[in-house]
């Protein structure tokens, strides 16, 4: 494959032991599990455990805080070794990659020593609560409320589709804490949720894909949570910090994607030497040479695409712009490139059994959150 031997302009030898733990890690402790996370719609509590104990998670945090000291050059070896194996189960892309840094780049120094260090070794799971179920992509829009009452906030409001939402210790909730209208209102609340009166978790979604991911509803009716729980230190800031950390959630997506990519040319690739139709393998056909040939380049394009984004990422040059781009491309070729493949393994790609059938479910989501693809060109159109 054209892939062979390639290597990103970012990597390193620390990045290449990274990649052999992962690789290891994934084999024994991800790949075996997967059927019976899919059937449970969650991973198991104890594996966010064993990821920190691995140092798998909250890699490019900080060592004070607990994390693993590293750069986003870390992250994307981790999201690209979970794309290899075609897993979509574990929101760790959420937990570190997403969350910690809003804690790190945003929360005062009381706040980064109180979580990160447990988000770090997995005593704490952390979600991250921002859509509604009348909002979408549209968070100016929220309308969970956070009035203060002395000390603390008084919090009421749902909130969907929200990814480690049955293991959440930690939930970063999106509130309006003023009657400012549209982002000005808008403040980013940590809320410890064991034991805590009036959280609720809702439903565990039954979605179409990504079904070992724990995807739930939440609820907060008359909820409290201490005022020095504002991330920051600030209120109204919200939609500001938003803002800044989506471009690294919407390139860690696109980093996902690409590998997914390559994972399903490599299926596809691996069964069309071994499937024969009419007495051959139907790898000699043309059409099935074309179609791989293509896929493959595809594949590669994406790759080379966001490792460039990854490096500007690392480089502190990555723009909003770029982040968008690179998260639309990259997701609409994963849906591409996975759908093609399937069609390679014939009836047989229609069964779950077959990881490119739990590839071609778990691709659609992709072009939807963290922003829709449509919102992504939106974004990029600004910049013209």
């Amino acid at each position: 494959m054209i892939l062979d031997g390639y290597r990103s302009t970012w990597e390193t030898s620390e990045t290449d032991d990274l990649r052999d733990l992962t690789r290891s890690f994934m084999a024994k402790e991800v790949v075996p599990n997967q059927q019976r996370w899919a059937e449970a719609h969650q991973v198991d509590r104890e594996f966010w455990n064993k990821a920190g104990e691995a140092g798998l998670l909250c890699i490019s945090i900080p060592e004070e805080y607990g994390g693993g000291g590293g750069t986003f050059a870390h992250e994307a070896v981790i999201l690209q070794e979970q794309g290899f194996v075609g897993d979509a189960a574990w929101a760790n892309s959420v937990h570190s990659t997403i969350i910690a840094h809003y804690i790190n780049a945003i929360g005062t120094e009381e706040q980064k020593r109180k979580w990160l260090p447990g988000m770090a070794s997995g005593d704490i799971v952390a979600a991250i609560a921002m859509t509604e179920p009348g909002t979408g992509s549209d968070l100016q829009n929220v309308a969970t409320k956070a009035v203060r009452d002395g000390d603390e906030y008084v919090i009421n409001g749902a909130k969907t589709f929200i990814s480690n939402g049955t293991h959440a210790d930690i939930v970063i909730i999106v509130a309006r804490t003023n009657d400012q209208p549209g982002a000005k209102g808008l403040s980013l609340i940590v809320a410890e949720v064991a034991d805590l009166p009036g959280f609720s978790r809702g439903r565990v979604l039954d979605k179409v894909g990504q079904r070992g991911q724990d995807t739930r509803e939440l609820f907060f009716e008359n909820m409290r949570v201490p005022v020095e729980n504002v991330l920051g230190g600030e209120e109204g800031r919200g939609f500001v910090h938003l803002m800044q950390q989506l471009p690294q959630e919407r390139l860690s997506i696109a980093v996902g994607a690409a590998a997914v990519c390559e994972y399903a040319v490599r299926e596809a690739t691996a069964y069309a030497k071994e499937r024969e139709a009419f007495g051959t393998p139907i790898l000699s056909f043309q059409n099935t040479k074309f179609v791989l040939a293509e896929c493959a380049t595809e594949a590669y394009s994406v790759r080379a695409f966001t490792d460039h984004l990854v490096a500007e990422h690392i480089a502190g040059r990555l723009t909003t712009e770029q982040a968008s781009a690179g998260k639309y491309w990259a997701t609409d070729a994963q849906n591409r490139v996975v759908d093609r493949c399937l069609q390679v393994f014939g009836g047989y790609g229609y069964m779950l059994e077959f990881p490119i059938a739990r590839m071609y479910t778990d691709a659609r989501v992709q072009k939807i959150y963290g922003g829709t693809n449509e919102i992504m060109k939106e974004l990029i159109s600004r910049g013209l």
